[in-house]
């Protein structure tokens, strides 16, 4: 499991480990209709909230990367995604994220309560120009370079298929490798290409309400549904995973039933 791409998928794996752990619960207290956590922990939930989906988002936008590399620039894969680079690479995700919903929230983490109608209320408002950049960083812009990068992605994965069922036939041990090598690219492209497919799905909802609430189109009766659908995203990531990858199956297998720990086990 230690590659460049599952250090990615483990930085994703993470984010949604934090929305089950410490999001949805909380947004089930929330909807009991009194907030009892504080000022502090309404600043903390809100944040979390904006934290989570902008890691996801740049996850998905650095897992677009590494696959396009690996399908359009293989010969060069090794060189350019190291682990010590991806390592960076998901530091300054998680950092960024970080800033971002620092500005975004910057007035309401400051005084958590400004927008209480009551005691006992946990409310943020954001404003049309912060609402319109968070829109264009952690929506617009992420899928333009996700549509783009996988649309090249698809292009040369057809094409590498048609190559190798043409020299089907070559039987020699260095080109048999060099076929398995490119479907399992082909392959785990693909299942990355659901998983992205997945969080458009679970996260253009949100975004669409967004604007139209910013438009007054419609009211905020709705928003939780369009909340619990970004979350939900978080809980098909690893069922997605279980049913696409059959060694990401084995190895959790071996981790539960602890044959981890016997010597050999990564043979």
């Amino acid at each position: 499991l230690h590659t460049s791409t599952n250090l990615l998928l483990l930085s994703l794996a993470v984010a949604d480990f934090v929305v089950g752990l410490l999001q949805m619960p909380v947004i089930l207290l929330q909807n009991q209709g009194c907030w009892i956590l504080g000022d502090l922990m309404c600043a903390v939930h809100y944040f979390l909230g904006f934290l989570i989906v902008s890691v996801s988002v740049g996850n998905m936008v650095l897992i677009s990367v590494d696959r396009y590399i690996a399908i359009c620039d293989p010969m060069f894969y090794s060189t350019k995604v190291t682990l010590k680079r991806v390592q960076y690479c998901v530091y300054l995700c998680w950092v960024f994220s970080a800033v971002h919903s620092s500005w975004i929230l910057r007035d309401f983490l400051k005084q958590p309560n400004r927008y209480n109608s009551c005691y006992g209320d946990c409310v943020v408002v954001v404003s049309f120009v912060e609402g319109a950049v968070d829109l264009v960083v952690t929506f617009l812009g992420p899928i333009l370079v996700i549509t783009v990068l996988y649309l090249r992605v698809f292009v040369v994965a057809v094409s590498q298929a048609r190559a190798m069922r043409s020299h089907v036939t070559a039987v020699t041990l260095q080109r048999s490798q060099t076929v398995k090598a490119k479907k399992s690219e082909i392959k785990a492209a693909r299942t990355l290409g659901v998983v992205i497919a997945v969080f458009l799905l679970c996260n253009s909802p949100y975004y669409c309400f967004a604007v139209a609430a910013e438009s007054n189109l419609v009211g905020a009766s709705s928003a939780p549904i369009e909340i619990w659908l970004v979350y939900f995203n978080s809980c098909l990531n690893p069922v997605i995973y279980v049913f696409f990858y059959p060694w990401f199956r084995k190895s959790i297998k071996k981790i539960v039933t602890l044959k981890i720990l016997q010597s050999g086990s990564s043979e």
